[in-house]
């Protein structure tokens, strides 16, 4: 097929050599994907080695403290992934002896998983023949199979990748759409732009999103009560606490004799 051979041509001059690509465990896999989730590779690949040092396997995430966890999570954004991350090692551990299920259904069912990281999942590590769609595959796709369509439903694109997985190398196929994917952008306009799942990132200064990660960051360096968190943040006091509750709320942090410290 000739969007095969355009994929694989391109793969074999300009493959992406990601750091957890080089070494092919079923952790490395479940980590990685998990980061790239709402992460760009390039930030990714820049924490995972730091990370995987400090957690090299399920038993040690899954015993994690929060504190360290968030610790060795910051500059990954979206700290709630991280929780998600040990509880799914927690259950990893506990009810599936350490062995990642290659039921998509049931790996569906972990915290943070969810339908298209869980068929990943199982292709990177399993190598079995899986339709999937990330934002790199979509963007291969809407690239080359609807060049003159807007408003463009995942359900029309799904079954062009299963009509083209090449079901005896699914593993380095994905790569290759991926890497492929990962291109477009640099020499065209961004093709996801047409599709109907397409949201623009909302803008992170200010936002709400912005003030809880300046709440764990100070909070990981010390206990602080709500004046030195007021204080240190220089935020306006209302939506300082306002945030404060929903980070306890989310499992983040914990009031301890009038000190907010990480839960």
């Amino acid at each position: 097929m000739k969007f095969q051979n355009i994929i694989w041509d391109f793969y074999r001059k300009h493959k992406r050599n990601l750091f957890w690509r080089k070494k092919i465990t079923p952790y490395n896999v479940f980590v990685s994907e998990v980061m790239l989730q709402q992460t760009q590779a390039a930030r990714v690949e820049k924490k995972f080695p730091e990370f995987i040092e400090h957690f090299p396997d399920f038993a040690s995430l899954a015993k994690a403290s929060n504190k360290k966890l968030l610790k060795a999570w910051q500059g990954m954004g979206y700290n709630r992934r991280a929780l998600y991350l040990k509880k799914a090692a927690e259950i990893i551990i506990t009810k599936y002896k350490g062995v990642i299920p290659r039921e998509p259904d049931v790996l569906d069912d972990l915290p943070g998983i969810g339908k298209a990281t869980a068929r990943s999942i199982i292709v990177f590590i399993y190598n079995i023949p899986l339709a999937f769609i990330e934002t790199n595959i979509r963007r291969t796709f809407i690239h080359h199979f609807f060049s003159d369509r807007t408003n463009i439903d995942d359900k029309d694109i799904l079954p062009l990748v299963e009509k083209t997985l090449d079901k005896d190398s699914p593993r380095e196929w994905y790569y290759a759409l991926m890497d492929y994917g990962s291109h477009l952008p640099k020499i065209t306009t961004n093709p996801n732009t047409r599709s109907k799942h397409y949201t623009k990132q909302s803008k992170f200064k200010g936002s709400d999103r912005e003030i809880r990660g300046a709440i764990v960051r100070s909070i990981l360096k010390t206990s602080l009560t709500l004046d030195e968190l007021e204080k240190k943040t220089q935020l306006e006091r209302n939506r300082l606490y306002a945030n404060l509750l929903t980070l306890q709320k989310e499992g983040f942090v914990m009031e301890k004799r009038g000190k907010y410290i990480i839960k």
